[in-house]
């Protein structure tokens, strides 16, 4: 429903209202990390947006950022990307173990939950998928938790990489496992790796 008065329109869906400023822009430029080529977004002064460059995820993503928002994207920067590049930059280079970007989580009420609990894992550590859902009052909803983390839009600022499965494998990640092995080893080196390297699909030399 658009309101050409106040040059607003509301998003219905099952469970939530978004209403927003119609139309909105996301700003976006690449990010070369180490461990692969990162867009970042940005969308009225928060990130929305940092997601690996790989298909499907990335298209998917892209989509339900569109569908939810009535966004549309446009290649260029704002401060807010610069500024989550230079901390990205810090760290890569082990300088810096948290983040304060401004965040735009996209999703419905449950995603929110699921991505507002991975915020609170500390750098260097990691939780299974199932103490996750018991972190959110749901033990029962792990599969459902493992979707929500997978359409998680903001790798990194929200860290999904730093959870595995519970029986200390890598599980999947939107930047593949190559890349989900090195931000924990850039986080918590050999320790992470010793418990994953029996489950591992490749060699790993500690």
């Amino acid at each position: 429903m658009t309101d050409n008065g106040n040059d607003k329109v509301e998003i219905r869906r099952d469970r939530y209202l978004i209403q927003l400023k119609h139309p909105i822009l996301i700003r976006t430029r690449m990010y070369e990390s180490p461990c692969g080529v990162l867009m970042l977004g940005a969308a009225e002064e928060k990130l929305c947006l940092c997601d690996w460059l790989k298909e499907p995820h990335h298209r998917q993503v892209e989509y339900r950022l569109q569908r939810m928002m009535g966004a549309e994207f446009e290649e260029g920067t704002t401060e807010v990307i610069e500024q989550a590049a230079r901390q990205l930059d810090e760290y890569f280079s082990v300088q810096r173990h948290t983040f304060d970007i401004p965040l735009m989580l996209v999703g419905t009420p449950f995603q929110q939950s699921v991505w507002q609990s991975l915020l609170t894992i500390p750098y260097g550590d990691v939780l299974s998928y199932a103490e996750v859902a018991c972190r959110i009052g749901k033990p029962r909803a792990v599969r459902a938790v493992a979707h929500a983390i997978g359409a998680n839009a903001l790798s990194l600022f929200i860290p999904c990489h730093r959870v595995i499965g519970s029986n200390h494998s890598l599980m999947g990640y939107a930047g593949g496992q190559e890349a989900k092995r090195q931000l924990l080893e850039i986080e918590k080196g050999a320790y992470i790796l010793k418990k994953c390297r029996n489950h591992l699909p490749y060699k790993i030399i500690l």
